[in-house]
């Protein structure tokens, strides 16, 4: 059971805005955008890292199974040719 006091009401805390001062003086939706752009520079720079793009078309991931496996027949062809100093016979 509270007591009715002459005290004035305790201040509410401001509410939250877009317009809020959060950090070193910057507005929250300053932040929220550097955020946003610090992320979406980590994703980008993982999938140009990784080369995880997602193929659109049937033709272009058939092309891309033909090009690995023509890239992997011809590594393997480069291992049986023997070295430059065996082909070739140097004078002196």
């Amino acid at each position: 059971f509270s007591q009715a006091t002459t005290a004035p009401p305790k201040k509410k805390p401001d509410p939250v805005t877009s317009e809020t001062v959060v950090i070193w003086g910057l507005r929250l939706w300053q932040v929220v955008g550097i955020f946003a752009l610090f992320v979406l520079s980590i994703i980008i720079t993982l999938c140009c890292i990784f080369k995880c793009r997602i193929p659109r078309t049937r033709k272009e991931i058939e092309a891309r199974y033909a090009q690995r496996q023509a890239a992997k027949n011809y590594a393997d062809k480069l291992d049986t040719v023997p070295p430059l100093e065996e082909l070739t016979d140097i004078p002196g």
